[in-house]
C-alpha cells in the first residue's frame, strides 16, 4: 500500500473517466483520504479540508473503491485532477524522468510517419498525447533549424517543467526552445503567466515553408504559439480549387490561406485582418513569396467588409472563413451561432455560381451537429443550394482521444455554393 492521497467520487461519476475522459471537477468528488507517511493513520476528509498540496500526486479511485488512475491534485482549478496514467502513483512517480521521456517520445515518434524532418507541426497536443495541459510546437526554420515553443498550461505539467524540457531537449535537440505560457487559462490553474526563451535567447521571427510557401512566423508576438499548424492540410486542400480564381481570404492572421492559393495559381487574392500588426506579417509574408502582383491584404472587420462588399455588388469565385473561436464557454453558443451565421451567410452571397466556400470553426463547444445546422441555416437565409464536397478537421499531429471530445474541435467544410 503507498502513502499517495486517495480520492473518492461520488457516484456514478466514473463513467466518463472510464472511457477516456481525463479530468475530474470539484463537484464530483465526495472525499479524500491522506496520509504523510506510513506510520500515520489514513485520514478522511472533504476536498476542501485536506491538507493535501496542490502539484501532489493522487490516486483517484469509484466511490465503491475501484481504482481509476492518478492525476495531480489542483483545489485552485475547477478541473481539480488532471488523470496523467492508468496506473497507480508509485509507478507513476518511481522515476519520473523515465516517465515523462517515454510521454514526450512517444508523440515524437507517431509524428515522425506522418511528417519529415524539415516540417513544422505540433508535436504534443495535451491531453490528447496524455501529457495534460503542454502544448509544444515544432517548427523548422528554412534552413533546417528546429526550434520548440512549449505552452504549460496546467499544474499538472508545471510541477514536471524540468522534466519534460530535459525529454524533449532529448528528442528533438532543437536551437532553442521558447516559453509562451502567456495564457488567461493559467490564473484558473493559481499559475502566473511567463514567456521567454528557456535557455540561450535567439531572434523570434523565423521563417518556415509549408506547403511549398515561406511564413514568417513570430514566436514571441504572434497569437497563441505564434501560428496556426493545425490548417495546414486545409490551405493544401483549398488551394486545390483557385487555380484562376479571385479568392477572399478572411481572418487571415499571417497569410497563409491566401498564399497557399497564390501558389496554387489564383489571379486575385485578398487577404483579411482586423490586426495591423497581422497585416504587416501578411504583407512581410507577401514579400517573401514574390506574390504582390496578386495578393493584396487589407486591414478592416471581416463583418463590416463583408457588409460592403454586398453592397457594392464585389464578387468572388473562392471565400476562405477561418474565424478566432467565437465562444470560449458552453453559455456563448447562441451568441457564437449567430456570429458564424452571419458570416457564413454573406460568403455565400458574395460568391459567383458554383464557387467554392472553405469554412472552419476551431470552437470545440461550438459541436459538428451544431456547425452544420448553421451552415444550412445560413444557406436557407441566402436563398443558396450548398453541396458539402468534403468535411476535415486538424491534421494528424493533432490526435483525437477517444471519451475527450474537446480533442476533436477544428472543424472546416469544403462547400460548393449554387
Amino acid at each position: 500500500m503507498n502513502n499517495f492521497a486517495r480520492v473518492f467520487l461520488k457516484a456514478k461519476e466514473e463513467q466518463e473517466i472510464q472511457q477516456g475522459f481525463p479530468w475530474v471537477f470539484d463537484n464530483e468528488i465526495s472525499r479524500v483520504k491522506y496520509r504523510r507517511n506510513e506510520t500515520d493513520e489514513w485520514q478522511q476528509t472533504s476536498l476542501e479540508e485536506t491538507l493535501v498540496p496542490d502539484g501532489s500526486g493522487v490516486e483517484v479511485y469509484t466511490k465503491a473503491g475501484g481504482f481509476l488512475g492518478t492525476g495531480i491534485i489542483n483545489r485552485k482549478s475547477k478541473i481539480t485532477i488532471r488523470i496523467i496514467s492508468a496506473e497507480h502513483a508509485d509507478k507513476v512517480f518511481e522515476d519520473t524522468y523515465a516517465f515523462w521521456e517515454k510521454r514526450v517520445f512517444d508523440a515524437v515518434n507517431i509524428r515522425r510517419t506522418h511528417y519529415a524532418e524539415n516540417d513544422s507541426y505540433r508535436l504534443i497536443f495535451g491531453e490528447a498525447d496524455f501529457i495534460p495541459g503542454l502544448i509544444c510546437e515544432r517548427y523548422c526554420d528554412e534552413g533546417g533549424t528546429v526550434y520548440l515553443v512549449v505552452q504549460f498550461l496546467s499544474l499538472s505539467c508545471e510541477v514536471f517543467k524540468k522534466e519534460i524540457i530535459a525529454a524533449l531537449e532529448k528528442a528533438c535537440r532543437p536551437f532553442g526552445i521558447y516559453e509562451r505560457s502567456d495564457a488567461g487559462v493559467r490564473e484558473k490553474e493559481g499559475l502566473s503567466e511567463t514567456a521567454g526563451w528557456i535557455g540561450k535567447a535567439h531572434g523570434t521571427v523565423i521563417t518556415i515553408v509549408e506547403n511549398g510557401i515561406k511564413i514568417a512566423v513570430d514566436i514571441a508576438q504572434g497569437q497563441k504559439t505564434g501560428y496556426f499548424l493545425d490548417q495546414k492540410d486545409n490551405r493544401r486542400a483549398a488551394s486545390a480549387f483557385c487555380h484562376g480564381k479571385k479568392v477572399l481570404d478572411t481572418f487571415t492572421h499571417t497569410g497563409a490561406f491566401g498564399l497557399n492559393a497564390f501558389k496554387a495559381g489564383a489571379k486575385e487574392v485578398v487577404s483579411v485582418d482586423i490586426s495591423e500588426e497581422a497585416v504587416s506579417m501578411v504583407n512581410k509574408n507577401i514579400t517573401l513569396n514574390g506574390a504582390s502582383k496578386v495578393v493584396k491584404a487589407v486591414c478592416a472587420d471581416v463583418f463590416d467588409l463583408l457588409k460592403k462588399y454586398e453592397a457594392d455588388g464585389e464578387k468572388f469565385d473562392v471565400i476562405i472563413l477561418d474565424p478566432p473561436a467565437f465562444t470560449k464557454s458552453a453559455k456563448m453558443i447562441q451568441k457564437a451561432y449567430g456570429g458564424y451565421k452571419e458570416i457564413n451567410l454573406r460568403a455565400m452571397r458574395l460568391l459567383n455560381e458554383g464557387g467554392i466556400l472553405i469554412t472552419c470553426s476551431c470552437s470545440h463547444f461550438f459541436e459538428p451537429e451544431m456547425f452544420y445546422d448553421m451552415l444550412m441555416h445560413a444557406a436557407t437565409d441566402s436563398h443558396r443550394r450548398v453541396q458539402i464536397l468534403e468535411k476535415r478537421g486538424a491534421g494528424p499531429d493533432h490526435p483525437v482521444l477517444l471519451g475527450y471530445p474537446k480533442s476533436e474541435y477544428l472543424k472546416c467544410a469544403v462547400c460548393r455554393v449554387m
